[in-house]
């Protein structure tokens, strides 16, 4: 009977794990977007997202460097 627990509350942490990156990646693709758009300052877009500043950074430096 414990094992049973087990293997559900690690499946329901696996399927939560999963929920919240799909969700960061949601979140990540909205922000390369609104960067893209250029209407709003990185300031903005890591308000609006609750992406750290620094990551925002980032994502506009990826986005900026040449293919």
């Amino acid at each position: 009977m414990m094992n049973l627990f087990d293997e559900e509350e690690v499946i329901r942490s696996y399927i939560r794990s999963e929920r919240y990156e799909a969700e960061q990646n949601t979140v990540k693709e909205i922000a390369v977007r609104m960067i893209k758009a250029q209407k709003m300052t990185l300031e903005e877009i890591a308000d609006c997202t609750e992406l750290p500043l620094d990551f925002i950074r980032d994502l506009q430096t990826e986005i900026m460097q040449p293919s």
